[in-house]
């Protein structure tokens, strides 16, 4: 919240001839939690404002190809591009901003270091930095070594943070009175319980109106009270409410599978590895409902579902996973390697996009409309490496076993569908995915063979 209004401000006070550059970490995203597609994501927009800056990629590009910012040393030709960049004399003052650090998952030492050595080197001049993030103390050491920095805690903010929270209550409350026809003393009190108990938390706050919104009218003021302050207690509630729930085994898969996948998938993708009724997987609109029974933890964006912040999700494997992973995170694992195995059994087939024309650049096909690869791209892509974070054990998951000798279900699988899972891998625009995922299952395989 507080950067993306300092992202506006930026926008609507620096002169046309500076760069405000941004990106938001995720940690439930692989593609935006690793230091690498930090950088990528600011050059990209530094870019975008100021074309000419493009030279200083093109030459690496002309060489290395798409590798340039994929492969193992990315970070290192990434790095060696901003610093070219910044110190380019066409460029003006840029402004860079990082929000969420502590979601940055893979090297972020890496990406704490180079923004300390840019602090610190005569490019400080040029480039100014915001960052956040919780406060962990190697992000606080390591940010320490700077010799330029202005540190704002917002705990010893917290009347500024209250003013902000309350404004937010102010702006909340009439929406929702207006939506559900409350009168004058069932809005008052509304307003008084999320006055009272935020506890200056715009989440809590916005949880809390969510799910107002599906308590009719009469019921509130004596519903109002089963709220209570913290964000931990409030998704304390959601999980009994959702256990309760005549959808509680469902609600309690989707929130487990989409808890461990590697990427926000979409409601398509969440049938093939989530086991529901058919005639709720067949309708869109029925898989959207279902999500939305899952206690507010999850939010659902152009199809896209996502977790309403990182402190749901970290909620659900530390204070809810008797609840939400009762045979354990590895059970999960093998569940979603499964229904991965079986959809893309029963979907994959030669020339999935009817081109009629082997070597056809996968670069130039566009994605069709329905996509016949839209409830499998998830699993073409990451099916091994579930596979790899599932700790077999024969004693525990004798069908998971089975699942790994000859003729089972992974052996089935690669003798019937390789060609078309590669076919499939290409059309998704990741076959580099593909070999590094065959290495990984044939690591995997031969650590194996003991079971």
């Amino acid at each position: 919240m507080l950067l993306c209004g300092i992202i506006d401000e930026l926008k609507r006070s620096i002169p046309r001839t500076e760069l405000l550059s941004y990106f938001f970490c995720q940690a439930t995203d692989s593609r935006i939690n690793s230091a690498t597609s930090v950088l990528r994501g600011l050059l990209y927009l530094l870019i975008d404002q100021q074309p000419s800056l493009v030279s200083h990629i093109q030459k690496k590009y002309d060489h290395a190809g798409k590798a340039l910012f994929e492969d193992a040393n990315a970070w290192i030709a990434l790095s060696e591009i901003f610093v070219n960049i910044l110190q380019d004399p066409n460029l003006n003052r840029v402004y860079l901003i990082i929000d969420a650090l502590d979601e940055c998952i893979a090297d972020l030492p890496k990406l704490l270091g180079f923004i300390v050595q840019m602090q610190n080197s005569s490019l400080s001049c040029r480039a100014k930095w915001i960052v956040s993030s919780r406060n962990l103390l190697d992000i606080e050491e390591q940010l320490g070594c700077s010799r330029q920095k202005l540190r704002l805690c917002l705990e010893l903010n917290a009347e500024s943070i209250s003013t902000a929270v309350e404004k937010f209550i102010e702006h909340k409350v009439p929406q929702l009175a207006h939506k559900k026809g409350y009168d004058r003393p069932t809005k008052k009190a509304v307003s008084d319980h999320l006055f009272s108990n935020a506890n200056n938390t715009f989440l809590w706050v916005a949880l809390v109106c969510q799910n107002l919104e599906q308590i009719p009218r009469l019921d509130v003021l004596a519903k109002l009270n089963e709220f209570p302050p913290g964000l931990d207690s409030l998704y304390q509630r959601m999980v009994q409410q959702i256990s309760s729930s005549n959808n509680a085994d469902l609600c309690k898969r989707i929130l487990a599978s989409v808890a461990v996948v590697y990427r926000p998938i979409t409601l398509e993708e969440l049938t093939s590895l989530t086991e529901m009724r058919e005639d709720i997987a067949t309708n869109l609109q029925s898989v959207r409902d279902v999500v939305s029974l899952c206690g507010s933890f999850l939010a659902v964006r152009e199809d896209t579902i996502y977790f309403v912040h990182q402190s749901a999700k970290d909620f659900l494997f530390t204070k809810a996973d008797a609840d939400i992973f009762p045979s354990g995170e590895e059970e999960v694992h093998y569940r979603i390697v499964s229904r991965s195995l079986q959809v893309m059994s029963k979907t994959l087939q030669r020339d999935m996009y009817s081109l009629h024309a082997l070597g056809y650049p996968a670069e130039q096909v566009p994605q069709l409309d329905p996509d016949p690869l839209a409830t499998v791209r998830y699993s073409c892509i990451y099916w091994i490496d579930h596979l790899h974070d599932w700790s077999l054990s024969s004693s525990t998951n004798p069908q998971g076993s089975a699942d790994l000798q000859d003729r089972g279900a992974i052996h089935q699988f690669l003798s019937e569908k390789y060609l078309y899972w590669l076919e499939a891998l290409s059309l998704c625009k990741n076959m580099s995915k593909g070999v590094v995922s065959m290495a990984k299952l044939e690591a995997f395989m031969q650590v194996s063979t003991n079971w």
